[in-house]
Order: structure tokens, then sequence, then C-alpha cells
């Protein structure tokens, strides 16, 4: 870990004052409005937060399916949280930097944090196919020390073609699955994504019944 590596967090209080939960949460739209108002979110060095549950890092977190199946990983040595080495995952995100050029106080940051969410996938892996892009669900795990200082917000990527290729090293193993398929291996997923798995049905439903991402739209 870069010791002066500066990532995108919030308070843990202000997360308790919209409602502690821990799993998978669907209301999301309540959390967003609070998460992202002027002055809330904030750039820490990663070292301080890293293990202080005071603070929650933000993780955007995508999922991508195509034609009933879901792509997913093994995180492989070069992975940059090293804690997750090993396990599959059908998450591709990470932590949210300055020099994604996303401005706190914008007065519309649903454009600049969909762009961050954009530039963290590309760095990860090549999706070479038109996408909807909708917020299903927040996740939140206090049962270990990863989860409790991270809070994810999930994307589900509905793509029209599986053309999705790995960018990273720290990627391998990178095939589409069925829920079915990763039910049978869940023992070797990543606590989000074993999290994920259990609701890749409603997650779908909340999909065709949303439209796409308008993170803090007016008139939701």
């Amino acid at each position: 870990m870069n010791q002066k590596e500066q990532v995108l967090v919030i308070e843990r209080k202000v997360f308790e004052r919209v409602g502690i939960f821990n799993g998978l949460m669907f209301d999301v739209d309540r959390y967003l409005r609070e998460i992202f108002v002027q002055g809330v979110p904030c750039f820490m060095n990663r070292s301080q937060v890293e293990k202080n549950p005071d603070y929650k890092q933000l993780i955007p977190y995508v999922i991508m399916s195509y034609d009933g199946k879901y792509l997913s990983y093994v995180r492989g040595k070069r992975a940059g949280e090293t804690r997750l080495v090993g396990n599959r995952s059908i998450g591709i995100g990470g932590h949210i930097n300055p020099a994604d050029d996303m401005p706190l106080f914008y007065t519309d940051f649903s454009e600049t944090y969909l762009a961050a969410v954009d530039r963290e996938v590309a760095e990860e892996v090549s999706v070479e196919t038109s996408h909807t892009n909708h917020i299903v669900a927040l996740l939140n795990d206090e049962s270990n020390e990863v989860g409790s200082v991270h809070l994810g917000i999930v994307h589900y990527w509905a793509l029209d073609a599986p053309n999705v290729n790995k960018r990273e090293q720290m990627i391998t193993q990178m095939a589409f699955m069925t829920s079915a398929e990763l039910q049978g291996v869940k023992d070797t997923l990543e606590t989000w994504s074993g999290l994920c798995v259990d609701h890749l049905a409603e997650m779908e439903n909340r999909r065709k019944s949303a439209r796409q991402v308008d993170v803090f739209s007016k008139d939701k």
C-alpha cells in the first residue's frame, strides 16, 4: 500500500445517522443523498483510515452481467488489497483517489462520481461493449477488519456482449459464471461477493425496474 495514497471517505457517524446495517441495503437513494452532501466526503491518507473504523472508505463495486451469467475472477498476488488475495470476486472497482479529478464541492456530483467509477473499472478490465449502469445496493460488512472500514456502492452493469478482457495482472481465472455456478464455489468468494451472490436475482429485478444511474437526481 502506498502510504501517501489518498482515498475518498466519510465519517462513520454520517453512515450511522442514516442507519447502520450489515449486508446489503437496497434503499440506496436515502443513503446516497446523505453520503454525498457538500462537505461530507473528503480525501484522507489511506494509511490513516485503513484500520480506523471511525471512517468508511467508499468503494464502487461493479457487477457485470451478460445473458444470465456474471463476470468473476480470482484476485492474484498482485492485488492491491493483500487481505483478499486468492479469493474469487464478482466485483470490479476500488478506492477513489484525488487523481480521479473529482471536486467535492461540485454542484452536480453525479457526473464526477460516475466518471471515477468508469476509470476504476478501466484500470482493471477493458469492457468492449455497451452497457447499462444502475446502482442497486449498498454493501456493508462489520464482521472483519476489511469490511469495517469500507462501504460498497454496488453497481450493476448489464452488458450487450461478453467482451471483457483483463488489464491488471492481479486478475486471474476470469470467466462468466451462472448464479448456480457461483453458489457452488461460494466458499472461495470474498465476503462482499458472497453477500452479493445471494441477491443476484433481486439485483437483476431492480435493474429492470429502475432507470440508469443518476445518483443525485432531485426528482427521485
